[in-house]
């Protein structure tokens, strides 16, 4: 029996997000597996996802919201946290994120899920805290006793940029989770055909700004489609002074703000689903896309080809006319939004939280 636990960080913080429902994937199927006695020593939590985990797995209390006082809420879980973990004496415990300090117990090992290199491929578009984020977050990997990337093209980056041992890494996939939903919620008006943009923030490395212009520049799209964007903050003042600065206004650029089943609902009815990142460490909106059979145009950088392979129109982030020709070659023809939706659905089905989850344990009994 292998006693593996996860930690709080993640589940402080983030009442929802990519990298919390990750780690609820694989913990809740692992716990299924008899050969693993699991547990999420979770503290004060905010997180939504362990509303649905067994009383059994979770070690912690949910509270409404985050403190002003989070530092505090930090710094109260890490102690019982440790605390927790020295009684329990767990034989692995995987980081849910990278800390300043090591949580578990010296005599067990531990595991972490690198997501991304973003902050040191892209630091000259980082403030100064993120700088230092990534000196904690390179201590977290190298004291690590297995490390997992959710890519290969991230495995790559750690390898070149830490010059991590590669023999301690491997690749596993992520799944996705949006379904389709009965009874959806109505999602607000939208009149004409759209392109869907979907992110929770939209920061330089998502590359908003190029897509904004890139729509901009071809009367025969802004004419024709809308640009729906999907996330969790709705548009700053300097985001709304951008899209003025392009001739743009409420009618071309329509922000909404989407759940799950209004997510589901946009897919479905999108005319394509635009992807202009720079950089990605998976990037999980593309699949969602293709199993809506929404035609995925996407850029042709980092991990985002390793993961969409043949099923998406590719361009180049970094030019506004390959934006906007990729654009065009699918809004405007049939044939190829056919062929695309037809082989995202082939695609689709090498992503699972099943076969993410099985490969994860491999990991895990390749420790003991």
């Amino acid at each position: 029996m292998i006693k593996l636990y996860y930690d709080y960080q993640i589940f402080s913080w983030s009442k929802y997000g990519g990298i919390s429902r990750y780690i609820y994937e694989i913990a809740t199927r692992t716990a299924k597996i008899n050969t693993f006695e699991v547990q999420i020593v979770a503290g004060f939590y905010v997180n939504k996802y362990l509303e649905k985990c067994s009383v059994d797995l979770v070690k912690g209390w949910q509270i409404p919201l985050i403190p002003k006082s989070s530092k505090i809420i930090g710094a109260i879980n890490a102690e019982l946290s440790k605390i927790w973990l020295n009684h329990s004496n767990p034989d692995i415990v995987h980081e849910t994120f990278y800390s300043r300090s090591r949580i578990a117990p010296k005599q067990c090992k531990t595991v972490i899920t690198v997501y991304d290199m973003i902050h040191e491929k892209f630091a000259h578009l980082m403030p100064e805290k993120d700088r230092k984020f990534s000196l904690i977050k390179a201590e977290a990997i190298r004291r690590a006793d297995h490390i997992i990337c959710i890519s290969q093209n991230t495995k790559q980056d750690l390898i070149e940029i830490l010059e991590i041992d590669p023999k301690i890494i491997s690749t596993i996939y992520l799944g996705y989770s949006l379904q389709s939903h009965k009874n959806i919620e109505e999602t607000p008006k939208i009149s004409d055909p759209y392109i869907l943009y979907v992110g929770e923030r939209r920061l330089e490395y998502k590359n908003f700004k190029k897509l904004l212009q890139a729509y901009a520049s071809r009367r025969v799209i802004f004419d024709n489609f809308k640009l729906v964007c999907c996330g969790v903050k709705s548009f700053s003042d300097d985001e709304i002074a951008m899209i003025k600065s392009f001739d743009l206004d409420d009618a071309h650029v329509i922000y909404v703000p989407g759940d799950d089943k209004i997510l589901a609902n946009l897919y479905t009815n999108a005319s394509a689903f635009i992807y202009p990142s720079l950089y990605e460490g998976f990037g999980i909106p593309p699949l969602e896309a293709m199993s809506f059979s929404c035609p995925v145009v996407c850029s042709n950088t980092s991990s985002i080809p390793e993961i969409v392979a043949d099923a998406g129109e590719y361009f180049n982030p970094y030019e506004l006319e390959s934006i906007a020709d990729a654009l065009e070659r699918v809004l405007f023809s049939q044939v190829r939004t056919k062929e695309l939706v037809m082989k995202g659905k082939e695609r689709v089905n090498y992503f699972s939280w099943d076969t993410c989850a099985e490969q994860t344990q491999l990991v895990y009994n390749s420790l003991q």
